[in-house]
């Protein structure tokens, strides 16, 4: 397993992953320093999430091998589907995924995203459009969703 960090605008990201894919990526809360060689296996990573931090990616193409039961990889499967600037309900989450019954079981699972922001769970609110919970902090989803989705300026005239 290889290991990469990455100074982002919210902390330290860790990059973790191999030839089979990404496992892990993590923010810290850390005094970690960036990594000034990264490994092979992660050199794209890393790349693709420093152009999604200065604006110039709405997606990711990486492999990933994130390690979870089958019921979290479905619902990390399913956050892959919420398209860049936009979000969705941990309801509707659990509606689309076949059970609203569900929707504890979902949020559970979203909160064990090992993959932040490439999975992107920061894209799952409150059915009232609230904050609720991120194990990265609010104020990171928040950053998140205000990055994906700025107010634009009206013109006056």
């Amino acid at each position: 397993m290889k290991t990469a960090y990455l100074q982002t605008p919210l902390g330290i990201a860790k990059i973790e992953g191999d030839e089979n894919g990404l496992t892990a990526i993590t923010v810290l809360d850390s005094t970690e320093k960036p990594t000034t060689k990264v490994p092979k296996v992660l050199e794209n990573a890393v790349e693709q999430l420093q152009e999604y931090f200065d604006g110039k990616r709405t997606d990711f193409d990486l492999d990933l091998n994130p390690k979870g039961t089958d019921f979290q990889k479905q619902v990390w499967k399913a956050l892959l589907t919420i398209p860049y600037g936009k979000t969705v309900s941990y309801l509707a989450l659990s509606k689309n995924l076949g059970n609203v019954k569900a929707i504890r079981a979902v949020a559970a699972a979203n909160g064990k995203n090992p993959l932040w922001i490439v999975v992107p769970c920061h894209r799952v609110i409150g059915s009232d459009g609230s904050l609720t919970g991120y194990a990265g902090g609010l104020h990171r989803k928040k950053w998140l969703l205000a990055h994906e989705n700025p107010v634009k300026q009206q013109s006056l005239f």
